[in-house]
């Protein structure tokens, strides 16, 4: 059987694919996912991309894979998508229970959350990368989960609006709190990527090829890791207080801290060097990590010239 693709632009199209009957608001809903048949074998050929942010529970009986390891995980686990990412439904997964939050960009437009939504940087993890959910955490959520439906199911008025964003942004508060759990109880994990991450860092600008190479992104580790670069970032972040992009820096910086006191070159060779494009760039790097411009920082140690 072929794979098919389907765009799913509103809530309604959302209903319509699941064939769950008319939504009961327009920009927002709830699925329950007991309620959805997988007995169709066609179901794992659809590749699907929604125009809206999903919030996805499954309490399954199988494994998942986090990280390069897999993990037997029967409580539960918390997935999410922001807009235009593609998802695939799997066949072989038994999912026996769980719910399907979905709302449209349009919902949050102009609210708190619309101007915050890019801080929840799991909305651009990989499944992989997917929360694990303890019994009393999925208590927590179930009661967010239930108001949010009991609001949208009634009638529909002037603060109906407001309080489901409310509702919505504790959810993802309390996914923030229960994402610094799992990083912290993954201790031996999140150690093991750390270092492996210095190494390949290392081994970069160890090369003495950034003039061709240029700047490594973060996209460039992550995938070497085998994660999403928020995902990366994140982990770094909870282990070390530093994103992948300020490891980076910071790396670029001591470089340039060594040529600066070991050679003559100018900045602007010293920025090409290391793979600038720019030399003001470069420089506005440099005077935010170490507080000083490169020709000061120079200045500080003549002998050394």
């Amino acid at each position: 059987m072929p794979e098919a693709f389907i765009s799913i632009k509103s809530v309604a199209d959302l209903h319509h694919f699941y064939n769950y009957g008319s939504p009961k608001h327009p920009l927002v809903t709830v699925i329950d996912l007991k309620n959805i048949s997988r007995s169709d074998e066609n179901f794992a050929n659809y590749f699907y991309s929604l125009d809206l942010y999903t919030i996805v529970f499954k309490k399954f009986k199988g494994s998942l894979k986090y990280g390069r390891s897999h993990y037997d995980f029967q409580e539960g686990t918390l997935m999410f998508t922001a807009p235009i990412q593609v998802m695939s439904p799997s066949a072989d997964t038994q999912i026996e229970e769980g719910w399907f939050l979905a709302f449209h960009p349009d919902f949050i437009y102009g609210s708190d959350l619309g101007k915050k939504i890019q801080k929840y940087t799991f909305f651009q993890y990989e499944s992989k990368e997917a929360l694990h959910i303890s019994e009393d955490e999925k208590v927590l959520l179930d009661e967010v989960i239930v108001r949010i439906k009991k609001e949208y199911s009634q009638n529909i008025d002037r603060h109906t609006q407001g309080l489901i964003l409310n509702q919505i942004e504790m959810l993802l508060n309390y996914a923030d709190r229960f994402y610094d759990r799992q990083f912290f109880t993954r201790n031996k994990t999140g150690n093991d990527v750390t270092q492996r991450f210095e190494s390949f860092l290392n081994a970069y600008f160890n090369e003495e090829q950034l003039i061709e190479k240029g700047i490594p992104e973060v996209k460039y580790f992550a995938d070497k890791l085998n994660f999403s670069p928020n995902y990366l970032s994140d982990l770094l972040s909870k282990f070390t207080g530093k994103t992948t992009i300020e490891h980076i820096h910071l790396k670029l910086v001591d470089k340039a801290k060594n040529i600066l006191l070991g050679t003559t070159k100018s900045v602007s060779e010293i920025a090409y060097e290391l793979g600038f494009e720019h030399p003001s760039h470069f420089t506005k790097i440099f005077k935010t990590k170490a507080g000083i411009s490169p020709l000061h920082f120079r200045k500080q140690f003549p002998e050394q010239n």
